[in-house]
């Protein structure tokens, strides 16, 4: 009788926790003693166990080609989780600040819509990229600021970061001996669109200078005298111009006149 008591204890206590799908363990694992004074966007990958997660915030699916997709419509079902009602007008504010300079909108997922941005707690921020279809998460951590959370919405509507672009060595260089070990796959480069927009030390979809660092020296330096490196407050005009581009805003806009 006691040791049936302890197994049901037991599960209790563990039992309820349902892994996201696509990942191989539970978010929110031990830490192992990492310390917590990283970016928000890193912390998904290096607090928690599961393994398919790069750059810090970025989901991966099996097939790790299936990314970067556009979303096959321009207003993106969505709902929150219960859990992060709390959350919900940091959620709000960081979809207007995607919607209201580009013809992306949102609206709460109706029950009938299959394909839907679902957003959810998590150690850190995180997203896949581009359309995956089903329910679609993106982690939010109380750490995740308004910025940080419209970043990863960017990632899900199809966008990498800025600096892994192909052109990225004429603009930055990667400190690698500043980055955790192990790390380094990180900052790896992705054959991605550019639109022909030229490269933003600004966007918002810029690491900053110490992401991954390893001992609080730059992991990223700019090859020019450059002030600002990555920051997560606006949609700097670049980001503004490649949703327009990817989701062909203009080409509706000169079609509704």
């Amino acid at each position: 009788m006691k040791l049936l008591v302890f197994v049901m204890l037991l599960f209790a206590q563990h039992g309820n926790s349902s892994p996201l799908r696509g990942t191989r363990q539970e978010f929110g694992a031990e830490t192992r003693g990492m310390k917590q004074d990283h970016d928000p966007e890193t912390l998904q990958e290096l607090l928690s166990d599961q393994q398919e997660v790069t750059e810090g915030d970025i989901l991966l699916l099996s097939d790790r080609n299936a990314v970067g997709r556009a979303w096959p419509t321009l207003d993106l079902p969505y709902d929150i989780n219960p859990g992060i009602d709390s959350r919900t007008g940091d959620i709000s504010a960081a979809m207007t600040m995607v919607s209201e300079h580009t013809c992306v909108t949102f609206h709460k997922r109706n029950s009938s819509e299959p394909d839907f941005l679902h957003f959810t707690s998590g150690t850190g921020c995180g997203s896949y990229v581009g359309f995956v279809g089903g329910e679609q998460s993106v982690l939010i951590a109380p750490s995740c600021s308004v910025g940080n959370i419209a970043h990863e919405i960017l990632h899900a509507l199809g966008f990498h970061h800025e600096h892994s672009r192909e052109d990225r060595d004429q603009y930055i260089s990667i400190e690698y001996q500043n980055i955790i070990k192990g790390k380094e796959d990180n900052f790896r480069k992705h054959n991605g669109k550019t639109f022909n927009i030229s490269y933003d030390f600004t966007s918002i979809m810029h690491y900053g200078r110490k992401f991954f660092s390893s001992n609080g020296e730059a992991t990223i330096i700019p090859n020019m005298d450059v002030k600002e490196l990555g920051q997560r407050k606006r949609m700097q005009k670049s980001d503004i111009q490649k949703v327009r581009q990817l989701y062909h805003c203009d080409s509706l806009k000169a079609a509704s006149s």
